[in-house]
């Protein structure tokens, strides 16, 4: 499988606890605008909260206040582009137990060919309403989680980083 670093696109620590949500397909139009606070990425992966009433999510006009919103964020600071192409180790904690995982760019001839294993079934509706964000905004604002064979180099590398780094 290929892959490569990359210039992440991610709020300023101090602000990273306001802009963070949850992803955009756990929750419904209505929950994600009673959530949603002024800095909230749901702003960008779920813009129908932006209308009143909620605009339908596959909407052109939806998709476009997804690219404003995205713009917005990026010139008031909320959302700042890493100045270097890089790897990002991610934790996830639940129940005590926490997981490490490696953020990077992947190929999507990899995807397409099988390589990359989905890790579950999509609608080909989420799927393409997924896709028509990315394009729009040149950006993924959500994770896809990959499961990696066990790599003893990589374990040491993500390891030895987390030691050594807060």
């Amino acid at each position: 499988m290929k892959i490569k670093p990359f210039a992440g696109v991610r709020p300023p620590k101090e602000l990273a606890k306001e802009v963070a949500s949850r992803p955009y397909d756990v929750l419904n139009s209505v929950e994600a605008k009673n959530e949603a606070g002024e800095k909230s990425l749901l702003h960008i992966i779920k813009p129908e909260i932006d209308f009143d009433p909620i605009a339908d999510e596959h909407e052109q006009k939806t998709y476009d206040k997804a690219v404003e919103n995205f713009k917005k964020w990026q010139e008031k600071g909320w959302l700042v582009t890493d100045p270097k192409e890089m790897y990002y180790i991610y934790a996830q904690t639940m129940d005590g137990h926490t997981q490490y995982g490696l953020v990077a760019a992947a190929n999507v001839d990899d995807y397409m060919t099988g390589k990359i294993n989905k890790h579950e079934l999509t609608c080909k509706e989420k799927e393409d309403d997924r896709m028509i964000h990315v394009r729009n905004q040149s950006a993924n604002l959500e994770p896809v989680f990959f499961v990696y064979p066990d790599v003893a180099e990589m374990n040491e590398l993500v390891a030895d980083w987390i030691k050594n780094h807060a």
